[in-house]
């Protein structure tokens, strides 16, 4: 463990001085992104931070204040397992590979410059969000998933510089050049060059697309590429934490307008609150953007990931059969006009695999939101709306559908759009309750306080200090 080494680490970095010096020359170009595109107007101030100083539970959960830019960014991965075998695909059964095999190079490079870009992605997404935050507890966890964003960057661009050479290099370069929502230079997938300019964005981006980003990393755990699957293990360790910062957040804003609702009826707006019909929207939203991040439902690329033990299932371990030569996929697919029932080669349909448990563990946390309402006497409900519905990725993208996935008109789209998704008005009334809140204790109005603090601490800590 190299904890005092300018990048701290434990994958005796010391032992590589080439690679070493790459990262350190790597070091201040990442610097000098984070303070172009990282937190507005914070980079001075005093933040309660956990910071990752190891593998283990007391490691990573080591907290204290912290200037964001001095943040102790680091390169850990999960111990080595003995004698790992790829558990999947053509090559089950066989030990893990430590270096990366020559005929699947393109395919290891393009999943982790993939990964990689959504990271620093969701810091540029979210820089101005701190000059609104409802409270100094919200601030804080803004700021830690914001670093740890960061921290997952360089993880990814660890297993660039040490296993792909010159084009590792140039890879990981890229990752700083490109730019959310740049027209010239985008981001590489759509959901992360969506704004996430209000904190009802925040929250449902949190909840809904890091839980993409749990699923997809959860599938790289599986990878015959041990580096790699070391690496995603101890990153899904910290996106826990970033998923729970939107299931709460948007579970406070549902109780808060449940409480409005209670006191004055259905017209929250008046009230400073959110009603539920908005939150629907957004809802509808984030969660049509980040199930097209999972690819299309039929797929040669998701199906040569799992034959080349590349990218397997959530949880390979759980399925009897590991190689999928013989199995098939119900899936519903549009046809002449019609929904029909079509059967998929199983490993044709993985990103479909990986979609189905993404979109049961999304459902839980709808559902606990809507136990909030009940438990407060409102019979409305938040819903899932259809994974057809919405979609600009994959087989429904050509396609219109309803909130349940029924096949409509272009037109009958159109007419309801600003009934499903956030209108310009809804857009405009949220920008009216982005003013922050920035003393300790004091909470925005549309959003209920959490029930506990930081690590101990009270709601009323002094969780960003001003500088």
């Amino acid at each position: 463990m190299e904890l005092h080494e300018k990048i701290p680490n434990n994958v005796n970095l010391s032992s590589d001085p080439k690679l070493k010096r790459a990262l350190e020359n790597w070091q201040p170009n990442y610097v000098d992104w984070w303070m172009e595109m990282g937190p507005e107007g914070f980079q001075n101030d005093d933040v309660y931070l956990r910071t990752a100083i190891s593998v283990d539970p007391a490691g990573w959960a080591h907290y204290d204040y912290v200037k964001m830019p001095d943040y102790r960014w680091g390169l850990f991965l999960t111990p080595p397992e003995e004698d790992r075998k790829i558990g999947f695909g053509d090559h089950e059964g066989e030990p893990v590979w430590q270096e990366v095999p020559g005929e699947l190079r393109t395919q290891l490079r393009r999943l982790i410059v993939t990964q990689g870009d959504t990271e620093p992605a969701s810091v540029e997404q979210q820089r101005l969000l701190g000059k609104t935050a409802p409270s100094l507890y919200d601030m804080r966890n803004l700021f830690q998933v914001n670093v740890e964003e960061g921290r997952h960057l360089w993880a990814m661009v660890y297993l660039l510089h040490s296993y792909f050479g010159r084009d590792g290099r140039e890879e990981a370069e890229g990752l700083l050049a490109r730019r959310s929502g740049n027209e010239d230079k985008p981001r590489i997938l759509g959901a992360f060059n969506q704004p996430c300019d209000d904190w009802l964005n925040f929250f449902m981006f949190t909840m809904f697309t890091d839980r993409d980003g749990k699923y997809q990393l959860l599938a790289l755990a599986e990878s015959g590429f041990d580096p790699l699957s070391r690496t995603t293990k101890f990153m899904l360790t910290e996106e826990a934490f970033h998923m729970s910062v939107g299931e709460t957040g948007v579970g406070r804003i549902v109780e808060r307008t449940a409480q409005l609702m209670r006191e004055h009826g259905d017209d929250v707006r008046a009230h400073g609150g959110i009603d539920l019909p908005t939150i629907q929207k957004y809802l509808n939203f984030w969660v049509s953007a980040s199930t097209d991040l999972f690819g299309g439902e039929v797929s040669t690329n998701a199906a040569q990931y799992f034959a080349t033990g590349v990218k397997g299932r959530h949880r390979e371990d759980r399925y009897d059969e590991h190689k999928c030569l013989d199995s098939f996929y119900q899936m519903e697919l549009v046809k002449d006009g019609k929904i029909v029932q079509e059967e998929i080669p199983m490993r044709n349909a993985m990103n479909e695999v990986l979609r189905d448990d993404y979109v049961e563990d999304c459902e839980r946390g709808v559902k606990r939101w809507n136990k909030t309402l009940e438990d407060a006497g409102i019979s409305d409900r938040l819903t899932m709306p259809h994974r057809r519905f919405n979609r600009q990725i994959g087989a429904y993208s050509d396609h219109f559908f309803n909130l349940k996935g029924e096949l409509i008109s272009a037109e009958a789209f159109k007419d309801s759009k600003e009934l499903w998704l956030p209108a310009d008005d809804d857009r405009a009334y949220i920008e009216t309750l982005m003013v922050a809140v920035d003393e300790p204790g004091q909470i925005a109005n549309w959003i209920a306080p959490p029930k506990s603090g930081v690590k101990g601490q009270p709601f009323e800590f002094e969780y960003v200090r001003k500088a």
